[in-house]
């Protein structure tokens, strides 16, 4: 057992709450002080005025890159011992961070038991000077809650049922939902009122992209479900029956009704788990004339998107990193569906938008927005990375890895999310 008079701090620096939750807690059952930070942008004046015994410093983060971090660290503490840990590495990496001076290179998911023998072995002692003093029951509920650091999450449901109606956007008709809790590994189903069919809100059940997706199966169509599948992606509900008629109704064209339906609810965590799909490679689909969308590996699951049209809409562009729901609801929930006053004709042809209004929609006509005002500069950009986290959770389970678009649709995602499948077996 270490001696606790000689407590020893441990600065733990990671953009992901999940991981710093999990490491703070499992250093904390071993005797050590842990100080965090979510960014890098104010570890070196942590250094100076913490003096922490060691560092553990994630390579990528939105605002600082964990190598240069590494540079400024070692230069400012020659002595101080820094372990790099990430999600995607690769043996360059690894090479390019130990000769900047790293004292070691761990990669996620992170082990338990090689999480504390490298920490153990930075600072100086032996893998006897852990605390072993605490019963074996505890650390088994250690272990258990560990698993969230090693990609495992818990499965969540609602815990009550809740109903919500709007306007169909493309249908025009009157439409809601009931949104009922489910047991562990239900998944998200949609159903008539009656319930006696179910179609998964997954990839293999997508039956059109144009304008909107909607999924089909069984004698089934649900219409326009992208807002509200992005809100149970970022709010990680796995588990919910949703009863409709139709199609999901557009609300004011964004997805902060949605959001606040689940709080509403409340959210209860099941005890079974679940895991992410973690992008193993580069996976990327595009035309000629620059439409692409691809996704790489990340330690965090993010999206950016550039957006590019004539006046007076420009050129926007919006990078959003997930930092779970309240990040959602504040920076991509409140943006609107756009559209432009030129098309509207083509598309009431098509039979779509017979339910758009001037209060579920933006409209553009050649000079400027004719009927609101914007809620952020790049709200479009912001409302095609809503699009994008909804299309995402088609594969049924949440994904980390950086998405980068541009001027791409749901036709495009939901062609990406194939060749993820193919690719990853998924």
């Amino acid at each position: 057992m270490r001696d606790k008079t000689a407590e020893k701090k441990i600065l733990v620096v990671d953009d992901e709450d999940r991981v710093r939750e999990s490491i703070r807690e499992i250093l904390s059952d071993e005797g050590y002080r842990v100080i965090e930070a979510a960014d890098g942008t104010r570890v070196l004046d942590l250094i100076t005025s913490e003096h922490p015994d060691l560092v553990l410093l994630d390579i990528w983060m939105p605002d600082v890159d964990g190598i240069g971090l590494l540079k400024d660290i070692k230069k400012q503490e020659p002595d101080l011992n820094v372990i790099m840990i990430s999600g995607h590495g690769n043996i360059h990496t690894a090479v390019t961070a130990t000769k900047l001076g790293a004292f070691d290179f761990i990669e996620k998911p992170l082990s338990l038991d090689g999480l504390l023998l490298t920490v153990q072995r930075a600072l100086g002692e032996s893998s006897g000077d852990a605390d072993d003093s605490k019963p074996k029951e505890a650390k088994a509920k250690r272990r258990a809650r560990y698993g969230a650091l090693n990609g495992a999450l818990k499965q969540k449901t609602l815990k009550k049922s809740v109903v919500f109606s709007g306007q169909g956007l493309h249908s025009g008709i009157k439409t809601g939902a009931v949104l009922h809790p489910m047991p562990p590994n239900s998944g998200i189903l949609f159903s008539g009122i009656s319930a006696d069919a179910t179609v998964p809100a997954h990839l293999d059940y997508v039956g059109s992209t144009g304008y909107a997706t909607s999924l089909r199966g069984k004698g089934i169509v649900v219409g326009t479900v992208e807002h509200f599948l992005a809100v149970l992606h970022s709010y990680g509900i796995s588990n919910l029956l949703v009863k409709i008629q139709g199609e999901i109704p557009i609300m004011d064209g964004s997805a902060l009704e949605f959001c606040r339906l689940i709080e509403e609810a409340g959210i209860e965590e099941q005890e079974a788990e679940w895991s992410e799909i973690v992008v193993d490679k580069t996976y990327r689909v595009g035309d000629k004339n620059g439409e692409t969308i691809s996704v790489e590996p990340a330690d965090a699951f993010s999206v950016h998107y550039h957006l590019e049209y004539p006046e007076p809409v420009g050129v926007q562009e919006h990078t959003y990193v997930c930092r779970g729901a309240t990040s959602f609801k504040e920076e991509i929930a409140p943006a609107r569906t756009f559209g432009f006053v030129k098309d509207i004709e083509n598309l009431e042809k098509a039979g779509l938008v017979n339910g758009g209004r001037l209060s579920n929609c933006i409209l553009i006509d050649n000079e400027r927005v004719i009927n609101t005002e914007l809620r952020f500069p790049d709200e479009f950009a912001r409302h095609k990375i809503l699009d994008i986290v909804g299309d995402f959770y088609l594969l049924g389970r949440p994904v980390r890895g950086r998405i980068t678009a541009r001027m791409t649709g749901h036709a495009d995602n939901i062609a990406l999310l194939g060749e993820m499948r193919k690719g990853m077996g998924l």
